[in-house]
């Protein structure tokens, strides 16, 4: 089945100064670029969402979705956009300040989804809700939620038939870098 990738790169990186995260240089990249190059080989098209510097992300060569919901609401808002953009049955969600994700993300997801309408990433007993493979049917229960002023995915979760996959053979490739010294180290 094919499936399309979601980078979310739509919040304000408050924790990084205010700073786009994901254009944010490492080892001569920015951190979106190796985003892209880790998620490209598993998916059949890539969509961006981003809600500022879209002309920036569009020279990444994949089309460009800002959130439907305003005011930064958060990674469910990008995932909405994503949906509604999607052209495949199947999304996976990554985020954009994640540049060592797993190569087989999307094989181990899919692997475990079966009748589920999400399959999330964990690892140990933290589940990572913005590393997951969601059933684009799922987009107008998503809008609902977030028209009724959700915002947290926890609880959009709890409404759905969800499977955790464990990755604790790949922990650090869920490592996100959120602030300035954070990037520094990696």
């Amino acid at each position: 089945m094919k499936v399309t990738g979601i980078v979310l790169a739509g919040g304000l990186g408050r924790r990084m100064g205010g700073v786009d995260k994901g254009l944010q240089p490492l080892h001569g990249k920015a951190m979106v670029e190796h985003v892209l190059a880790r998620l490209a080989p598993q998916v059949d098209e890539i969509v961006i969402n981003a809600n500022q510097n879209l002309e920036r992300y569009r020279a990444f060569g994949h089309r460009v979705v800002s959130d439907r919901v305003g005011g930064f609401a958060g990674p469910l808002a990008g995932l909405h956009a994503g949906l509604q953009a999607a052209s495949h049955p199947l999304a996976v969600t990554v985020p954009c300040d994640s540049p060592f994700l797993p190569d087989d993300l999307v094989a181990r997801l899919h692997a475990q989804l079966g009748g589920n309408e999400l399959a999330v990433a964990k690892t140990g007993d933290q589940p990572h809700p913005v590393f997951a493979l969601v059933r684009r049917s799922v987009a107008d229960n998503l809008r609902a939620f977030l028209a009724s002023g959700g915002r947290k995915i926890d609880a959009w979760y709890a409404s759905l038939k969800v499977v955790e996959v464990l990755f604790d053979d790949e922990a650090e490739a869920f490592r996100n870098i959120n602030t300035l010294e954070e990037l520094g180290h990696a």
